[in-house]
């Protein structure tokens, strides 16, 4: 089989073309938001949002109403309630998602093990992605688009706080109101992820690509560039190797992100494992393993500090560039 017959040949079927179009919109906003949860530190807070949407998605199948209304719904209690442990008791952050994303994930297993139906409603735990219908990829057009919208417009906003809550605040934000949006913004993009990769590989798609592109930039904006690019990228492969391997669709564009990801930490030029080893061995001219090399390694990684934080400009100053 030539070249152009593997590149073509899934595109002659109807389903592998809606599969292409939902997973690279939903790999897109998965990865745009991903920069901001990695730099936020939200990695679990992404893995709580999408777990804790099940039982809303249930409960829509139930009431013949889309699937997006009941996890954007269940999506904020998931937050509501995550916050109300958290400020009423002594229990941290931490475990406080723990305890809520773990309790409303199984309760929707119970809803799905339960609800009589003749769909296989499976397919929202592992993802349907080559069973997408028209109205689906509607749906992820549209809920992408506003996602996207809504993050590109205040993207400034959400870069300062991400990066100094006190001074969004001392300008006249607010930080809690910003954080939010955010989580909002978690939910949704939940929803148009679930379709393509299902509730369980959700949190792959909202963290690979923002850690993939933060080993590989020191700036915000190219890492804003970068990470849906490299996603996009990793979603299209990822399809393409499932239809000629036979093998789960969503599962392997995440598979496909990790690996993307593990060749990034080995060899991303100033911050991966061997590339930094290879940059300090070329600088100072000696062979790997001597005492002089690591030196110059560890030299090389405390420049790296000031070129992320800034080394003189005030936090408002150090962001502005950043995000532009």
């Amino acid at each position: 089989m030539s070249l152009t017959e593997l590149l073509l040949d899934p595109l002659n079927y109807a389903f592998m073309v809606r599969a292409l179009v939902t997973a690279v919109v939903a790999a897109v906003v998965c990865a745009v938001l991903s920069c901001w949860l990695v730099l936020i530190g939200w990695s679990l807070m992404g893995d709580a949002v999408s777990h804790a949407v099940l039982p809303g998605v249930v409960l829509a199948y139930v009431a013949g109403v889309p699937f997006a209304v009941g996890a954007v719904v269940f999506g904020f209690l998931a937050v509501g309630l995550i916050g109300v442990v958290r400020d009423t008791t002594r229990i941290k952050e931490d475990a406080a998602i723990g305890i809520v994303f773990t309790t409303l994930f199984a309760a929707g297993l119970v809803l799905i093990s339960v609800t009589p139906s003749q769909t296989d409603l499976n397919h929202i735990v592992f993802g349907n992605l080559l069973g997408i219908s028209v109205g689906d990829v509607v749906q992820v057009l549209i809920l992408g688009l506003l996602v996207l919208g809504v993050l590109l417009v205040k993207r400034r906003d959400f870069t300062l706080y991400a990066f100094d809550p006190s001074h969004a605040h001392a300008i006249g934000l607010s930080p809690r109101l910003l954080g939010a949006a955010l989580l909002g913004l978690l939910a949704l993009t939940a929803v148009v992820a679930l379709q393509a990769v299902g509730v369980v590989l959700v949190v792959a798609m909202l963290i690979i690509p923002g850690a993939t592109a933060h080993l590989l930039t020191d700036r915000f904006g190219r890492m804003l560039l970068l990470a849906p690019t490299l996603s996009a990228a990793c979603a299209i492969v990822g399809i393409y190797l499932s239809y000629h391997l036979d093998t789960a669709t969503g599962a392997m564009i995440v598979v496909t992100q990790g690996s993307l990801f593990a060749l990034v930490y080995l060899f991303a030029p100033r911050h991966g494992v061997l590339g930094k080893r290879i940059a300090a061995r070329r600088r100072a001219g000696q062979p790997v393993g001597t005492g002089a090399e690591r030196t110059d390694t560890q030299i090389a990684d405390a420049a790296l500090v000031p070129r992320l934080i800034g080394s003189s400009a005030p936090p408002a100053t150090r962001t502005t560039v950043e995000s532009e």
